[in-house]
Order: structure tokens, then sequence, then C-alpha cells
């Protein structure tokens, strides 16, 4: 009985974990937004030990700052730790395409290999390009976080996977609350998940490498369009008021 309650605690604060990770996510839980561990166990009609632990687990992900005396409340990222997240995000990413794909073509057998575990990342690929082209942001996070993890197993690396999983849910804090509020920002969405999957299809280092590029050269010049006094400079996390000028679709 203790090894099945411990069970069951440890599920239920994944599952904390996971819906006000969702929240976040989905602008219901805006960044500086405060709440104390009393208010989500009441929310959720739990005990406070599991959502205690929830919220340390996303604490420890860097989606939330604990205070001993107010609580917890959700982390607000700036422009500078956007750009250090692609920068961390395109060296690990230049490392993996080093790593898995040694010379400029694979040979028959490591295409075939890898066609053997492309089919459901295809698909992923493909809704999360559709959603991003129609603008569609709650069904976009969802499909590329997927995406990305699921290619990400090809690795066979489940620390640099777990790595690259974190930093693309807190790259998408930070850029939620921009996307949903800021004129034009549907401009942004990059959506050659496809593109990327044809290119590890076709076992080509070259065509793998301009996708990946352009998926990080995308995402910086999205931050200087964020900041275009200063790009690349600035510490402060300027909030989006809607009436900055649309951006031309990169």
């Amino acid at each position: 009985m203790r090894a099945n309650g411990a069970v069951t605690r440890s599920t239920l604060r994944q599952q904390i974990a996971d819906a006000l990770r969702d929240e976040v996510l989905a602008g219901r839980l805006q960044p500086g937004r405060e709440f104390t561990v009393k208010q989500i166990a009441e929310q959720y009609g739990v005990s406070a030990t599991p959502v205690r632990e929830a919220l340390f687990d996303l604490s420890a992900q860097g989606l939330l700052e604990s205070d001993q005396h107010r609580g917890f409340r959700v982390h607000e990222y700036t422009v500078v730790d956007y750009r250090a997240m692609v920068e961390a995000r395109t060296l690990v990413m230049d490392g993996v395409i080093r790593r898995f794909f040694p010379t400029p073509k694979l040979s028959d057998a490591q295409i075939a290999s890898y066609q053997d575990c492309l089919a459901p990342v295809r698909r992923r690929a493909q809704e999360a390009a559709r959603a991003a082209q129609g603008g569609d942001l709650d069904i976009l996070i969802g499909y590329d976080l997927r995406f990305w993890r699921e290619l990400g197993t090809l690795m066979g690396n489940v620390y640099i996977n777990d790595f690259l999983h974190r930093l693309r849910v807190q790259v998408w804090v930070f850029s939620v609350p921009y996307l949903r509020h800021v004129a034009g920002a549907r401009e942004w969405l990059w959506h050659g998940h496809p593109e990327l999957v044809a290119a590890i299809t076709r076992g080509d280092h070259d065509a793998v490498r301009v996708v990946v590029d352009g998926f990080n050269t995308h995402a910086l010049k999205w931050a200087d369009w964020l900041v275009p006094e200063h790009p690349g400079q600035t510490d402060q996390d300027p909030r989006p008021t809607g009436q900055e000028p649309e951006p031309e679709a990169p």
C-alpha cells in the first residue's frame, strides 16, 4: 500500500506540473503572476504536498521562481535570456548534426534506419507547419514540442534531449505573451518542420544544416525586431502593446 501511495502521489505531482506548464504556455498564467501552494491546491482540489512538489519541479525547470514568504511566481524572461537560449540551443544542435551526419551523405543503410523512425515525426511536422501557417498558437506549441522531442529520440541520448526540450519550453514561455498580443506576430511562427524531416530522410547533411541554421537565424531576427533600438543589448523585457509595426514575413 505504501508503494501504491507513493506512485499515486508521484503521478499527481506530474499531472499538476503538466497542467501548470500548459497554463503558462497558453498565456493564462502571465509572467510575474504570483500564487501560493494553498491557492493551487484549492484550485485543483488536492492536498498541498503534491502541489508543493510540482511547483518546485517547475522552479527547477526555470519556469517559476520561489519566495519563502510570498510563494511562487511565473518567471519573467528578457530578450537577453531568449538570445542566450537560442545560442545554447544552436551550439548543442550543431554538435548533434556533426554526430549524426559525419559525412555529407549517409549510407543507404543509415538512411533506411532513420526512415523507419521518422513516420510519426513526419506527422507531427505536418501538423506543426499547418498550425504555424494558420496562426493557431495553441495547437502549434503542442505539436512543435512533440515534434522536437520525438525527433530528439533518434539521438539516443536522453540527457541531450531533455536539455533541449527544457530550452524549447522556456523559449515558448518567453514568446507566448508577444505572439498573443503583438500585431503581425504570427508572421514569425516558424514552419520548416517538414523540410527538416525531408532533409533527414534523405540523409542530406547540407540540407539539414540549411534548415537548422534558418531556424536559429529566424529566432534571432525576431529578437532584433522585439528590440529594434538595441538588438541583443538590452536586459529589459518590453511588454507587448499591440502598437508595434508589423514585421515583414521572413
